[in-house]
């Protein structure tokens, strides 16, 4: 797809973010099987069933601006889950584990963070119908919720258990 203005960009951006949760949505079962603690599986099983409700959100936008919903290879997904995938087979520790995990997790949430906010930025300068910066704008927040979430988890129990491993 060539990228000629504003607009291309726009939906290259959106490609990429649908492919990128497609990807998400894949991973989340095999981090939520290696979690040692309780919480952090909870957060990645029910991240898992938020992942589905943002990529519905998604396909929504796409036919709120009439494209079809498809995605284009994310090489930075790819290669964040790629890098959790390695660390989850080196790190030994269940509580070290964990705490990998998350920040893994983070990077992602980061990632989406840092996707969806310039989306909406575009959608807005374009001129975009108020729908698609609205279902934009909940899967941002739920990232930033999610984020959060991951921090309180790192912070309260899983760097510490990794540290006295």
């Amino acid at each position: 797809m060539a990228v000629r203005n504003l607009n291309d960009l726009f939906l290259h951006g959106l490609k990429d973010i649908y492919y990128a949760e497609r990807q998400i949505l894949r991973a989340l079962p095999k981090m939520a099987k290696k979690a040692e603690s309780d919480q952090l599986r909870s957060a990645f099983e029910e991240h898992r069933g938020q992942t589905e409700e943002q990529i519905h959100r998604l396909q929504q936008v796409f036919e709120a601006i009439g494209k079809p919903a498809r995605g284009v290879k994310c090489q930075a997904i790819e290669g964040i889950i790629e890098e959790n995938e390695e660390i989850m087979g080196e790190v030994e520790d269940e509580d070290t584990l964990d705490a990998a995990m998350i920040a893994s997790a983070q990077s992602v949430e980061h990632y989406e963070i840092s996707r969806y906010g310039t989306l909406i930025a575009w959608a807005g300068e374009l001129g975009m119908d108020r729908k698609v910066v609205d279902l934009l704008s909940q899967t941002l927040e739920e990232e930033k919720q999610t984020d959060q979430r991951l921090t309180r988890l790192a912070e309260e129990r899983a760097n510490r258990k990794a540290k006295a491993a």
